[in-house]
């Protein structure tokens, strides 16, 4: 008869969506991971199975809970501009005040892992496009409103803003203040 767990699944994954985070999947090991989640190594692997099975509950996580939070800037009331501009103002002042720089867990996944690790890649693209979604959402409700020309492509602008944002967070774990960065968002909302 197998023991029943006792630990919350959520929050483990939690704890090593964290070190995943921080390190990238080859820099995390197995033991490191144990010792944050609180498990030893046969619990992990009777949970996950693997390393790859907990990196992927762990890049699950973080898409449906960090990234999610992020995308609902774009959701509040207000222009569409404003809206934009405050999601990108928000990014650049988490990624500069975060000592360890770890920018986005999907982009990091992409760069170290696409191409190699199919699920991982899948994953990250995954976030990716939920970004671009919710971009193309708010540019055409700004064509709606007026806000934004209509005659412009909202697809082509969203995959512009997509790949702004993707540039703001790696150019963000070098940088050694925001001005950079901000110029680049500004210069980006007047093409809009």
């Amino acid at each position: 008869m197998a023991r029943p767990r006792k630990f919350q699944p959520e929050a483990v994954v939690e704890k090593a969506m964290e070190v995943f985070w921080e390190k990238g999947y080859a820099a995390a090991t197995p033991q490191e991971l144990g010792e944050r989640m609180g498990l030893g190594r046969g619990s992990l692997y009777n949970t996950f199975e693997s390393k790859h099975g907990l990196f992927e509950h762990a890049l699950r996580h973080y898409l449906d809970h960090e990234a999610v939070k992020l995308l609902a800037l774009l959701q509040r009331p207000g222009p569409v501009k404003q809206r934009l501009r405050a999601l990108m103002l928000a990014i650049i002042e988490m990624d500069l005040s975060d000592p360890e720089r770890r920018g986005c867990m999907a982009i990091n996944t992409a760069i170290e892992l696409a191409g190699r690790d199919a699920s991982a890649t899948k994953l990250a693209a995954r976030m990716f496009d939920q970004t671009e979604a919710a971009f193309l959402a708010v540019l055409q409700e700004g064509q709606r409103t007026g806000e934004l020309a209509a005659h412009q492509d909202a697809e082509a602008l969203a995959a512009l803003l997509l790949n702004t944002l993707t540039g703001l967070r790696v150019l963000g774990k070098t940088a050694e203040d925001a001005t950079r960065l901000e110029r680049i968002v500004d210069t980006v909302l007047k093409a809009l």
